[in-house]
């Protein structure tokens, strides 16, 4: 199922944007701009490789890999809910198509490490 698709203020006017949705901030915002100027096809690699980046141990996740870890979930989970606020104007404006299965959890995975005690963005 592909998702509707949201517009989105370009680049340049994103800059410095924070708040508190999975694409609000520039990282997780230019991983979605990433994915809209993407191939289709080559859309559903690019979530993976974030995921399983993340999801492979380490001694520490930093947090630009973090934020794109949250925003990369955050499309698997949207794919699975017909709720699309999720992904808010700064995800990826353009459909994707639909991730497999095998992906929840591996972005389970992921998350588990960007809330663990080796990752900067779970950090008080």
């Amino acid at each position: 199922m592909a998702r509707a698709t949201i517009p989105r203020r370009p680049r340049e006017e994103r800059r410095g944007h924070l708040g508190i949705g999975p694409f609000d901030n520039d990282t997780a915002a230019d991983f979605a701009g990433d994915l809209d100027e993407a191939a289709l096809e080559e859309r559903e690699a690019m979530i993976r490789g974030v995921l399983k980046r993340a999801a492979e141990p380490a001694d520490f996740l930093g947090i630009y890999d973090g934020e794109r870890v949250v925003g990369a979930a955050t499309l698997v989970v949207a794919q699975h809910s017909d709720d699309d606020r999720a992904c808010s104007n700064y995800g990826p404006s353009e459909p994707l198509l639909e991730l497999p299965a095998n992906l929840r959890m591996l972005a389970i995975d992921a998350l588990e490490q960007v809330v663990s005690n080796r990752s900067e963005l779970a950090e008080p």
